[in-house]
This record gives C-alpha cells, sequence and structure tokens, in this order.
C-alpha cells in the first residue's frame, strides 16, 4: 500500500475516532455539564432567597409584595420559575405573577417535592406544559420550618444548554479537522513526495540511466538518503566504467597471446616456417602460452580477492630471511641485465608479523617489478629500516621511473604507462593490484615516490613482533 494511502487512511481514522469521541463520550459529558450546571444556579438562588429576602420577609423587614417583585425580577433574569410556600404547602408568592395572590394550594400539585432538594421530570399540568426540573428548599423560622422556596426549571432546558456545548465542542472539532488536515498535508509533502523523488530516480538507475538526478532539497535524513543514493550511482558509474575497461584489457591481453600461439602454430603446420626453424617459433609459443598462465593466475587470484577468498595465516617470522631468499631468487637475471641488488637492514634479524607466503609474493611483485624498468649497470635495494611498532619494507630502483600522471593510478589493475607497454611485453598490469590488496589486507599501507627519469620505491609497513 502506498505511502498516500496510508497517510489518507490515518486522517480519516483520526476523524472517526475524533466523531465518535465528540458524539458518544462528548454529548454525554456536555449533558452532564449542562446539568450540573442547571441545578447549580437552581440551588444557588433558593439558597440566596432563604438567606435574604425571606428571611427578611419572616422578620417583619419585608413585605409580600416587595417578595413577588423580586422573584419576578429573578425569572426574568435567570429563566427560573419561582414559588413561595408557606408551612401549610400553599403558594404565597409566584414568580410568574408578582401583582396578587397566586391561588395556588397543596392539593394543586404534588407536594412531596418539597422534600426532596432535586426532582426530576415533575409534572404539573395545570401549571406548566412539560417535564421540570424542580429545587427546593425549606426556610426556618424561630427554629421551625416556616416554608419553602421552589425553583423550576424545563426538563427541555438541560438539553438545549448541553446542544450549545456539543455546538461549541462541533465547531472546535471542525478547527482540529482542519489542523489534522494541514498535518497531514505537511507530512505529505516532507514525505511522500522525497520517496517518490527518490523512488522514481532509483528506477532510472536501476535501467542504466545514470544521469536522472534528485532534486531534494531538505535538510534531513532523506537529504541523507538521496546524497547516499547519488554517491553510490556515482561508484557504480566508476566501476560500470572500470568493469568496461577491464574486459577490454582482458580481451587485448588475451587476443594478442593467443593470435601469436594460433598463427605461429598453423604456419608450422602448414610448412610455412622451415622445419629447421620451428624450435625458435615453439619457444615464441611457450612464451606467449606461460604469459597466459600468469595472466590466468592473477586474474584467478584477484578474483579469490574479490570475493573475500584472501585469508591470512599470521605467524611471526624473519622478514630479512625472505627477502635474502628472494634476492637469491633474481639473481641470474640481475647477472644478465647486469643490476647489482643491495640489501640494507637496521638489524641483521627483523621479526615481523604477517602471512610469509602473500608477503613473499608482494616482495618478489614488487622487485620483479623494479628489475624490469631498471637499466643496465644499475642497482636496486631491498631494505628493512625500523620505525617506532612498524618495520619499514623498501624496494627502490634508479630505472625509468614512474610519469606524475601514472603515479596514482599504478596499483589500477590492467593499468600500464606508456614507457610500461614499451619495455614489458610480458607483464599483465596485475601485479601492483595484488600487491596493493594484500597489504591491504594485512591493515596496512603501501606507498610510491617515483622521479621520471629517476627511479621509484615502493614501500609498506609491517607490525614488529
Amino acid at each position: 500500500m502506498r505511502v498516500s494511502y496510508k497517510l489518507g487512511l490515518s486522517y480519516l481514522f483520526a476523524i472517526a475516532a475524533l466523531f465518535v469521541l465528540v458524539n458518544f463520550w462528548g454529548k454525554s459529558k456536555c449533558n452532564n455539564m449542562a446539568e450540573q450546571n442547571i441545578k447549580l444556579q437552581l440551588r444557588n438562588a433558593v439558597t440566596n432567597l432563604s438567606d435574604t429576602t425571606v428571611s427578611e420577609y419572616y422578620e417583619g423587614e419585608g413585605t409580600i409584595v416587595r417578595i413577588r417583585h423580586e422573584l419576578w425580577a429573578m425569572e426574568r433574569a435567570m429563566g427560573v420559575r419561582i414559588w413561595l410556600v408557606n408551612a401549610e404547602h400553599n403558594v404565597i408568592a409566584d414568580s410568574s405573577d408578582p401583582n396578587g395572590e397566586p391561588g395556588i394550594s397543596g392539593n394543586d400539585y404534588d407536594n412531596g417535592i418539597l422534600e426532596q432538594n432535586i426532582s426530576e421530570n415533575v409534572l404539573v399540568d395545570s401549571y406548566f406544559s412539560e417535564p421540570m426540573l424542580v429545587c427546593s428548599e425549606p426556610f426556618m423560622h424561630n427554629y421551625r420550618i416556616a416554608g419553602f422556596i421552589c425553583a423550576f426549571t424545563p426538563m427541555s432546558r438541560m438539553k438545549e444548554e448541553a446542544s450549545g456545548y456539543m455546538e461549541i465542542m462541533n465547531i472546535g472539532m471542525i478547527l482540529i479537522f482542519l489542523a489534522l488536515f494541514v498535518i497531514f498535508a505537511a507530512i505529505y509533502f516532507y514525505t511522500v513526495i522525497p520517496i517518490r523523488t527518490i523512488k522514481t530516480a532509483a528506477g532510472e538507475y536501476a535501467k542504466g540511466n545514470y544521469d536522472q538526478e534528485m532534486k531534494i532539497k531538505s535538510r534531513d535524513e532523506f537529504k541523507e538518503l538521496s546524497d547516499t543514493i547519488s554517491y553510490m550511482v556515482s561508484e557504480l558509474k566508476s566501476n560500470e566504467e572500470k568493469q568496461r575497461k577491464f574486459i577490454a584489457n582482458i580481451s587485448h591481453d588475451f587476443r594478442s597471446p593467443l593470435t601469436s600461439i594460433k598463427g605461429y602454430a598453423e604456419a608450422i603446420k602448414d610448412g610455412t616456417i622451415p622445419y629447421e626453424n620451428k624450435d625458435k617459433y615453439l619457444d615464441v609459443i611457450q612464451f606467449e602460452a606461460e604469459r597466459l598462465h600468469k595472466l590466468t593466475s592473477s586474474l584467478l587470484q584477484l578474483s579469490s580477492i574479490d570475493s573475500g577468498g584472501l585469508s591470512l595465516d599470521i605467524k611471526s617470522f624473519d622478514i630479512t630471511t625472505t627477502i635474502r631468499n628472494i634476492a637469491d631468487a633474481f639473481e641470474g637475471i640481475c647477472r644478465e641485465k647486469k643490476i647489482l641488488l643491495r640489501l640494507k637492514f637496521d638489524e641483521p634479524k627483523i621479526f615481523v608479523d604477517a602471512d610469509q607466503a602473500r608477503i613473499e609474493q608482494v616482495i618478489y611483485n614488487l622487485t620483479d617489478n623494479a628489475i624490469k624498468f631498471s637499466n643496465k649497470n644499475s642497482e636496486i635495494i631491498l631494505s628493512v629500516r625500523l620505525k617506532g611498532a612498524k618495520a619499514v619494507i623498501s624496494v627502490k630502483d634508479f630505472g625509468l621511473g614512474i610519469p606524475k600522471e601514472s603515479i596514482n593510478r599504478v596499483f589500477e589493475r590492467f593499468y600500464k604507462s606508456d614507457p610500461s607497454r614499451g619495455k614489458d611485453k610480458k607483464g599483465t598490469g596485475l601485479g601492483l593490484s595484488i600487491v596493493k590488496e594484500i597489504i591491504t589486507a594485512h591493515d596496512e599501507e603501501i606507498k610510491v615516490l617515483s622521479n621520471e627519469g629517476a627511479g621509484t620505491e615502493f614501500f609498506f609497513t609491517l607490525p614488529v613482533s
């Protein structure tokens, strides 16, 4: 279900709940308020009369005429009919007739109402056309009941007053409905619209259209989400571009040796190449086959690293011994190129914590790389120096160097600078990528310093045991 529908249903539910609350609980509450208010008015009226006007009359300080006019004035002011009843239950003053005797005797009504403080739905057919609410209170003179004061108001008055309260509540409810509408509209504007914008853009990204923009103006979690998705898309674009280059490089590096192998094999088979020269071209075929094998092995290793398959066997070993063994392995090729391998160690033995086989591969790749790009009659320095709790391993040559524009890309897969393409026909462009991944897996860093024409130095750190 769409969020907009959920918001709409929530709004309708809130209105329905408020409507039910007002028209059931609120209606009952209004009726109770109206009843209590009117009863309180009646009690106050009869109490005030008992304490003032009627007491003065029985004490000889007032006249019955005065009482009748005061009752008449109170009825006009309060809308309450008032009787002054004597001890014999006869009405001696009626607020509706201030000018004469009421002529209402105790036999004309149910005088049981005089004994109760509040009586509801009282019927006095001769004088009232509808049920009445009656409040009665006796007044005392000389320690005896001298009479009663009765206040009458129609029962319908409570409904009218309750309706007034309900009207106020309904107006308030309408205002609340409008406020809720504004609130839900604001929620819709600040939540659903950004979500739709993000959804639309995500749909375009899924189709490969990375140029779709997400225009989120707010500065909240939606903005953070859109920025995160935008960053992800930029990375996808970059990775897609890298993937295209990756595939193009693989195709190029596979096509070249395969073309040589196919061409020379066919030439030997059909006799184009004289039999006495076949060994020379078989050597070429073997060379290209080894190149393909090396490329395939590197790709498999990188694939294993990318899928989380690079497991490390961390142990303590002497890094100087490892470097000496690697230097011995390159002795033959260095002799051919007249390159001197120099070893420089701060101490004869330096133990580090790392995966020995992986670090051997790193140093081997860096040394092999240094030999490829070194000139004849030059030297390569393999060194280990101590720096605090770290051992800094360095492979430095004095060869071609790396162009300034290529320094930041030497660890990219299949990347080869122009000098590399010219001198290194056997290279895959993956050796430094593998080195970078292995050192990163050790939570260490590898860096490169180079001056074109002056040489290059690769160095990385390992924790000292």
